[in-house]
């Protein structure tokens, strides 16, 4: 006699955990093992502070694969994307003028 399965092959359970999965995001954020961030830099109100702190965590570290400056924006549009619809519009203003600030403390607009 032949057993079935009492669900397809291929498919896992819904009873495992999804809270303990879905905030893997804000893990990277605080112990990313690229940069060595300040504390609380993407909370500072000043875009040029923000790109300047990321800056100096991009040029200090020795564990980033990229150059400097793409380190420091590959984090900050990171932050950007994960916060997603929970970001108030005037915070994601500030970081996104905080992209720009970074391009122009590396030289690069």
């Amino acid at each position: 006699m032949v057993q079935r399965r009492s669900r397809p092959i291929g498919r896992k359970s819904s009873t495992h955990k999804k809270a303990s999965t879905r905030r893997w995001s804000g893990r990277v954020t605080r112990e990313s093992n690229a940069l060595d961030l300040q504390q609380g830099v993407f909370k500072l109100s000043d875009p040029k502070k923000i790109a300047a702190s990321l800056k100096r965590s991009a040029e200090r570290s020795t564990r980033r694969k990229a150059n400097p400056y793409r380190s420091a924006l590959s984090m900050l549009t990171f932050y950007i994307n994960r916060a997603g619809k929970n970001l108030p519009a005037s915070r994601k203003k500030t970081l996104e003028r905080a992209k720009g600030e970074l391009t122009k403390q590396f030289h690069r607009a």
